[in-house]
């Protein structure tokens, strides 16, 4: 006996059910969506990074020059408390009401509120606006259930990593926009003078080329098939299909038997899921890898643009931006021709605890290399920030895998808000205590333990060695069947 699986034609989520049964190559259009919507909830998220220093120091609210990376944190952490306080109501939205309307919304929210940061003229400006765009932007946990939701199984690792490779070149391009087009009248008086409009803001042209950006993705948003089934069950049942041919055209033949009540789609507490150790864990990994990623980033731009007599590289945001988009070409490279098959060889919690544990190493390269100069020291950062970047995006993948595998599609929504605000806690944590540390360090620099930056990337590594520690057993679980 075989089971016939029932479509209903006015529901978009069977609409894609029956697309992909029948169409089993890759779908390249809808993972060129998905590529866009990643990349713009990515470059807003830290293309201030490069900049941010003289932004402060613009601003006038430092004492000190050391005193800088303290207020920069600040700026930095309130992207994420606006996102950590509203990621989970974005997700049961798109759990009631599809995920297409809520890409649509979020999408806009970055043309409004990163033009408003780029305009910002004082401190507790620029804070203001980018809470805004954290409280509104609910593009990356809606977009990481929709990838799953959108290509056959097969294709489940392609498409998740199609999110955190663009999410990844996003965290590289952002700052390397914010570094080359930030204080254009000082960069390129030929082009714009101080009396213009980027004359007096200078940090508005990055943020304006982002938010045109995000405008076309917002457009081109209108044509994202919806993957969310609107129909209260999917009716599943036993039969003879010979017996029923009138039946034939509107049902998919399975090729194995299902358990009908396990398939039904019930109405669900969302706190359910916090009983779903396999999922839970997985999220508590992925804030700390959160948690290290984000005060890495901010670190890095901070460091590469502060004083050599401060162990820093005394690198223009221009060449912070330089090195920063050599980075997104080679994770770019990396992540469409190799990470799949290697994905594929190890599996996604192998390459989760490989990329984690490469990584320790080249991190704690990092103040030798700021005692380099010339041609070296440029080869050296570039190599080493390469390489940093594709393990980061690589073990994220991982993570996200492993996290859409822990809970079935209906529940996916809810899953990726929880871990969004989760994540974003611990993203909101990580630039201000990255900020508060890096000044730290910078008054320490003849101290007889971890001198200087040498505790920045201790403390760093420190991080990174925990969230690895904490992938084995008896913490990470991992759910005994993939849910799909």
């Amino acid at each position: 006996m075989a089971i016939l699986k029932y479509y209903d034609n006015n529901c978009p989520g069977c609409k894609i059910d029956r697309l992909k049964q029948d169409e089993t190559g890759v779908p390249y259009k809808h993972l060129s969506y998905i590529w866009l919507v990643s990349l713009c909830t990515a470059l807003p998220t830290s293309s201030l990074y490069p900049f941010l220093y003289f932004m402060i120091r613009d601003f006038g609210i430092a004492s000190r020059e050391e005193d800088i990376g303290y207020y920069a944190g600040f700026v930095g952490s309130s992207f994420m408390v606006g996102r950590a306080l509203t990621s989970l109501f974005w997700g049961v939205l798109a759990n009631r009401y599809g995920r297409k309307p809520i890409i649509l919304f979020g999408t806009f929210s970055v043309v409004i509120f990163n033009t408003l940061f780029g305009l910002s003229s004082t401190f507790w400006m620029a804070i203001t606006s980018r809470f805004l765009l954290g409280c509104f932007n609910s593009l990356l946990g809606t977009i990481r259930a929709y990838a799953s939701e959108v290509c056959r199984e097969e294709y489940h690792g392609l498409a998740l990593s199609i999110v955190s490779t663009s999410r990844g070149i996003g965290m590289i391009i952002g700052p390397a926009i914010g570094g080359f087009f930030a204080q254009p009248a000082e960069k390129y008086p030929q082009l714009f003078s101080e009396t213009s409009l980027f004359g007096r803001f200078p940090y508005f042209l990055p943020c304006l080329i982002i938010s045109i950006y995000s405008l076309g993705v917002f457009v081109s948003s209108w044509w994202l098939p919806e993957t969310l089934h609107m129909h209260r069950e999917r009716v599943i049942m036993d039969a003879d299909p010979g017996k029923v041919p009138e039946l034939e055209a509107s049902v998919a033949l399975l090729g194995q038997h299902e358990d009908t009540n396990a398939v039904k789609e019930e109405k669900i507490s969302y706190f359910s899921l916090l009983k779903n150790w396999p999922l839970m864990s997985t999220i508590f990994v992925y804030c700390v890898f959160s948690l290290q990623e984000i005060a890495y980033n901010e670190i890095f731009s901070l460091w590469a643009v502060s004083d050599r007599k401060f162990g820093g590289l005394s690198f223009s945001s221009q060449d912070v931006g330089i090195v920063l988009a050599i980075s997104g070409f080679g994770l770019l490279l990396f992540q469409l021709i190799l990470y799949p098959y290697v994905e594929r060889l190890l599996g996604p919690l192998a390459v989760t605890r490989l990329s984690a544990l490469i990584s320790i190493p080249i991190l704690s390269a990092y103040p030798y290399i700021a005692m380099l100069s010339g041609l070296a020291l440029y080869l050296a950062i570039n190599c080493a920030s390469v390489l940093r970047n594709l393990l980061s995006v690589s073990l994220v993948t991982g993570i996200f895998i492993l996290m859409n595998n822990a809970v079935p599609q209906h529940q996916r929504g809810a899953a990726n808000g929880i871990s969004m605000t989760a994540m974003s806690v611990s993203k909101a944590i990580g630039p201000a205590g990255a900020g508060a540390l890096f000044s730290w360090a910078q008054k320490r620099q003849v101290a007889a333990i971890l001198p200087g930056d040498q505790l920045v990337f201790f403390v760093l590594n420190l991080i990174q060695f925990i969230g690895l520690l904490l992938t084995f057993k008896p913490f990470m679980a991992q759910p005994i069947t993939s849910a799909h």
